[in-house]
């Protein structure tokens, strides 16, 4: 008899440590799962976001527009030669 409760103990305590061990993984993973998803939700909420870097970036250019306007318009008044325009067009358009 001392035999067979020394089995049937061994038995539940390795039983009992299987259990805690699959539980703790099952929650490790769920926890990955969720801050993967919360990842993701982020990630598709900032795609979906309208890019507040557009309308800015239309003021620079319409001021480079202004510019090379009015350095076409030196030059067709023979102010400027054709090299010193592409030059500050260069100039211009690089920034």
């Amino acid at each position: 008899m001392p035999g067979l409760l020394r089995g049937v103990a061994r038995t539940a305590v390795i039983s009992g440590t299987a259990t805690a061990v699959s539980n703790r993984v099952s929650r490790r993973q769920a926890g990955r799962w969720a801050q993967q998803n919360e990842e993701q939700a982020a990630q598709q909420a900032a795609a979906q976001q309208p890019s507040s870097a557009a309308p800015p970036a239309a003021a620079p250019m319409d001021a480079k527009i202004s510019q090379l306007h009015q350095l076409g318009q030196l030059r067709d008044q023979g102010v400027l030669t054709e090299s010193e325009f592409e030059a500050q067009k260069r100039r211009i358009l690089e920034f």
